[in-house]
């Protein structure tokens, strides 16, 4: 089987979907691999590495989606290179299907196997196939550091001669992958920890970590799927929003993480409540290429609302390329262990992972 990796050709994107180590491995394993000049120099993976690695070089992505079996990208692939592929081929990336249904036609059409690896099931035979979770916890580190640099302040106890500093206070909005990581490292910076989740069972996690849960009393039932909350009552927002008000006056630095599976993210903080924060206090809305958790937020942009800095930076684990890159390339090997030799997909649709995470095959849509 002949592997192809072309460069993103989403704007801003730096991640690529194989690094050169896995590409070895692969190479190891009888696989034949094709990559794009330059598709991983953004990510610190110049070509001469792959070659090293065993890959051959391609001057162009049409080379590689012309030549390859399979195609691994980060990024859902355009209109343009979908209709690229060859036929019959596989595709492995993010999709997010829904989201782009013109494009699943084409794929469709044109009778390519599509695996989307934001579709891989969450259960434990598949932890080190989730590429959501390797990405979700790169960028929960980075939301904190992207919040400590826009802060007038520092975030650990701070004794001086000339007086204490004291610790800033962070308020994390979801206790997923991301939100644990960001409490994880907010800690290790020396901050306070607050957190909430629309999920109670998240609070043991929470405090192990040293953050304080911040419970909501509601009787009503939170659906979780997939590791994340399907559905959530307007009445339980409310009093998620009372419950967190105390401790986001207080806060110098929020982060929100909180996503709902197919729909739109919630919003958890409205304009009004941004007006009775702190001045010089900073919100990362980690949530904002899904419609945002905070009222004001705007995809990659930093809204300044009464004293307050509202950062909707997009993609903040391609902020760190190389570690994104090393994590979802090793997700990718993985699953081609499950689903595949050298030559070639061992298509089980009975098997649970590839149940699920297979969008299109064979002319058919799937999901």
């Amino acid at each position: 089987m002949r592997i192809g990796v072309t460069k993103e050709s989403k704007p801003g994107e730096n991640r690529v979907a194989l690094s050169p180590d896995v590409v070895g491995q692969l190479v190891k394993a009888g696989y034949e691999i094709i990559i794009e000049t330059k598709a991983g120099e953004a990510a610190g993976f110049p070509d001469s590495q792959y070659q090293a690695a065993g890959a051959q070089i391609a001057p162009t992505d049409k080379d590689v989606l012309s030549a390859a079996d399979t195609i691994a990208k980060v990024n859902a692939p355009t209109e343009a290179e979908a209709n690229a592929l060859k036929e019959g081929s596989t595709l492995i990336s993010f999709l997010y299907a829904n989201s782009i249904p013109s494009v699943i036609d084409i794929l469709t059409q044109r009778k390519v196997s599509a695996i989307s690896m934001d579709a891989i099931p969450r259960i434990s035979r598949a932890q080190n196939m989730d590429a959501l979770s390797s990405q979700a916890n790169l960028a929960g580190y980075k939301a904190v550091i992207v919040g400590a640099n826009a802060l007038p302040a520092i975030f650990p106890l701070l004794m001086t001669a000339a007086g204490t500093v004291k610790p800033s206070r962070v308020l994390i909005y979801g206790a997923g992958v991301a939100g644990l990581q960001a409490i994880a490292t907010a800690k290790r910076l020396g901050a306070v920890v607050e957190v909430t989740d629309v999920r109670p069972e998240t609070k043991e996690q929470v405090e192990s970590l040293g953050g304080k849960f911040i419970e909501v009393v509601s009787t009503d039932e939170v659906k979780v799927e997939g590791g994340y909350a399907k559905e959530v009552s307007a009445d339980y927002l409310q009093k998620q929003k009372e419950a967190v008000n105390a401790s986001l006056v207080k806060a110098d630095l929020v982060i929100t993480t909180a996503l709902v599976m197919g729909k739109k993210a919630p919003v958890l903080i409205t304009a009004e409540q941004v007006a009775t924060m702190k001045p010089g206090s900073v919100i990362v809305d980690m949530a904002v290429e899904q419609g945002g958790n905070c009222e004001l937020s705007k995809l990659n942009e930093t809204v300044h609302s009464n004293g307050v800095s509202i950062i909707g930076q997009a993609n903040l684990p391609g902020s760190v390329a190389r570690n994104a890159s090393e994590l979802y390339a090793k997700n990718i090997f993985n699953l081609l262990g499950l689903m595949a030799t050298k030559d070639g997909f061992n298509w089980d649709l009975t098997d649970e992972i590839t149940d699920g995470s297979l969008i299109t095959h064979q002319g058919q849509k799937r999901k």
